[in-house]
């Protein structure tokens, strides 16, 4: 008789995910959703990857994570940022509207840029 099947072994969580993993503990998530004009995702991606993120890892830390619509509504990004509090959101995110770089990023992808929904969530422990 064959001895039953062990469960699944996980991976470690890189050092990355580790951070994000952290993050699910904090109360409060910024549910970030961009929609990105037809065609212009890639060029999207690329500004905000060299512009917006150098900033805002500075900012606002690390995020949870970013992801691109494949169901449903199309050509949208989404990023997901964690904080402890209402005032810990306010308090970042003025850190990150005042950065002298913050204008450039803005305009650089103002023309890329649809519309764009900001979503303060809740963790709710069930």
């Amino acid at each position: 008789m064959n001895p039953p099947p062990s469960a699944p072994q996980h991976e470690p969580l890189a050092p990355g995910a580790r951070a994000a993993a952290a993050g699910l503990a904090l109360p409060l998530v910024d549910h970030r959703i961009y929609t990105i004009r037809l065609r212009k995702m890639p060029e999207f991606l690329e500004v905000f990857r060299t512009m917006a993120m150098p900033i805002l890892r500075e900012t606002l830390g690390n995020p949870l994570g970013f992801y691109v619509s494949q169901v449903g509504p199309l050509n949208q990004f989404i990023h997901l940022w964690a904080y402890a509090s209402l005032a810990d959101y306010e308090a970042r995110s003025l850190r990150r509207d005042a950065h002298p770089g913050f204008p450039a990023y803005l305009q650089a992808s103002e023309h890329l840029i649809l519309a764009q929904e900001t979503r303060l969530i809740r963790r709710v422990d069930l």
